[in-house]
């Protein structure tokens, strides 16, 4: 099985709204980080202090055949077509650990499907 990871950097009060859509397009889960971010414009500023604008980094490892799925429903969800409201890429993944239990349960459903 071959994965991709789909990564997407989103403004914080749309995360649920974008985890939901990849869920409901098929992903199994995901990882959401908190981070900053800066773009085009300067960062403004607060008696000197710069205020950067507050991001969340979500993370989707996929199976390769759902990613065009996914992706399609985290830029609708997250209203991507408006300037400033979130980017998402793809990034191919050579080696996956750890999914062992999640692939023989996946084995099982599609023994199940065909029997």
């Amino acid at each position: 099985m071959r994965f991709k990871l789909i990564l997407s950097t989103i403004k914080p009060d749309i995360t649920d709204r974008i985890v939901d859509a990849a869920k409901g397009a098929g992903a199994t889960g995901a990882t959401i980080i908190p981070a900053r971010g800066t773009g085009i414009r300067e960062a403004k500023t607060f008696f000197g202090l710069s205020l950067e604008a507050q991001t969340d980094i979500i993370l989707l490892l996929v199976e390769e055949h759902l990613v065009d799925k996914i992706l399609d429903a985290i830029k609708k969800a997250g209203e991507f077509h408006k300037p400033g409201t979130g980017i998402a890429f793809v990034v191919p993944v050579e080696h996956v650990v750890g999914l062992e239990s999640q692939m023989e349960k996946f084995k099982e459903e599609v023994q199940k499907s065909y029997f």
